[in-house]
């Protein structure tokens, strides 16, 4: 998802397989041009100066011997100084968490030197986010015993994502039982200068970022990069025994995610899609039906007040799309639930073509909105070009995006 794009920025999506947000820039006040030289010499040679009497006067670093003889810094692990450091980017830390949704309050710092580490950037509704679960809870089956950690770190797209509750019980509804963390102030995306959903990292046993990937997909090459650092683990602290080079990410099927049709906003933040009126303005209009359906243009006819993150029907109105797709998303929620009459090309939606929250009543195809999440409308086989059509029967639908698959 392009996430926060300003009415005058451009972003180059990385691919389908990613939500993007773009980054916010922020201006370094200048130094001052009026600093005097002699300060300036002053100041360095404070600094030498202290350096020195430093050096000459502290104790040195307490040293302690481990089982094998080597000498490492009291202050480090035994275990860890066996073996020397590799270079890479040092991890960081959880920063600013909003909450702890399954787990007892964790740190990356208390698990460097025993685990290998898996941080998973993700937010409960993205689609390219719910595709990796599958492959994040067989990894951590698998290899949790054998000194993996997984640390799920859940920044929000949209304010309800934010609720903890709703988080808990998304996670709950996926099956992940590593530990998840808030992150709704977006302060370890930040300390990873981190700018999609999906993005994953890999830690390994000196604390060092090794690994690094956007999106979905190579989940092969990540688990084999899982397996390799489990492998140096197991060397470094001394423990016995193998692990299974089988893996489990092959037996998952993955997702093909090439689409036709842009992920597409309701509300004004990022509407730029839209054809009913005026895009990026917050305000409340009865639309008429368009003459036409462009391809990948949004049509809200019928009165909608467009608020900054959702459009809300206000009263019985109707959503056109037309889509190039093999399947469908849509992520909203409703005042009261809303039960929607769903159509293609003005038809029921084929039995071939149905997502799975879609259902049928008195042969008619209806998809029931009512918590804040995503809905599962088109699934198909093929990549087909269609004319979606929500039929809103009443006030209340907080319609948010859709995006494709």
């Amino acid at each position: 998802m392009i996430m926060n794009m300003r009415p005058n920025e451009s972003e180059e999506v990385l691919s389908q397989q990613t939500h993007v947000r773009p980054n916010e820039s922020e201006e370094v006040p200048s130094q001052q041009a009026s600093v005097k030289p002699i300060l300036i010499i002053a100041a360095i040679t404070f600094v030498l100066v202290g350096a020195g009497l430093g050096v000459l006067f502290s104790s040195p670093a307490p040293i302690a011997e481990t089982n094998e003889g080597e000498l490492v810094n009291a202050t480090t692990s035994p275990e860890i100084a066996t073996k020397p450091k590799p270079t890479g980017t040092p991890y960081n830390e959880i920063t600013n968490p909003s909450g702890f949704v399954n787990t007892a309050p964790i740190t990356i710092g208390e698990l460097v030197g025993k685990k290998v580490i898996l941080i998973d950037f993700m937010t409960y509704s993205c689609i390219n986010c719910q595709r990796t679960f599958p492959h994040l809870n067989a990894w951590y089956q698998k290899y949790k015993d054998q000194g993996l950690e997984i640390v799920g770190i859940h920044t929000p797209e949209f304010a309800f994502e934010k609720n903890i509750e709703n988080v808990k019980e998304a996670m709950l509804k996926f099956g992940i039982v590593h530990p998840v963390v808030l992150d709704n102030d977006y302060g370890t995306w930040g300390a990873y200068g981190n700018r999609y959903w999906p993005r994953k990292y890999l830690i390994d046993i000196h604390g060092n970022i090794v690994y690094d990937h956007i999106g979905e997909g190579a989940y092969d090459i990540t688990e084999k990069k899982i397996q390799e650092l489990l492998k140096e683990r197991a060397e470094v602290l001394g423990e016995e025994g193998s692990v299974n080079a089988a893996l489990v990410s092959s037996g998952i099927p993955e997702a093909d995610i090439s689409s036709g049709s842009p992920e597409t906003y309701f509300g004004a933040w990022r509407n730029n899609n839209f054809g009913s009126g005026l895009a990026r303005v917050e305000s409340t209009v009865n639309y008429p039906a368009p003459v036409t359906e462009k391809a990948n243009v949004l049509y809200l006819p019928g009165t909608w007040s467009i608020k900054k993150e959702y459009a809300e029907s206000v009263s019985q109105s109707r959503v056109l799309f037309r889509y190039t797709a093999k399947s469908v998303y849509f992520v909203a929620g409703a005042i009261t639930a809303n039960e929607i009459e769903v159509l293609i090309d003005g038809a029921p939606v084929p039995e071939s073509k149905k997502g799975a929250d879609v259902y049928y009543k008195n042969g008619k195809s209806y998809v029931k909105i009512e918590k804040n999440q995503l809905y599962k409308i088109i699934e198909g086989t093929t990549r087909e070009t269609h004319l979606l059509e929500f039929s809103v029967p009443q006030p209340g639908l907080q319609a948010f995006t859709f995006t494709f698959g």
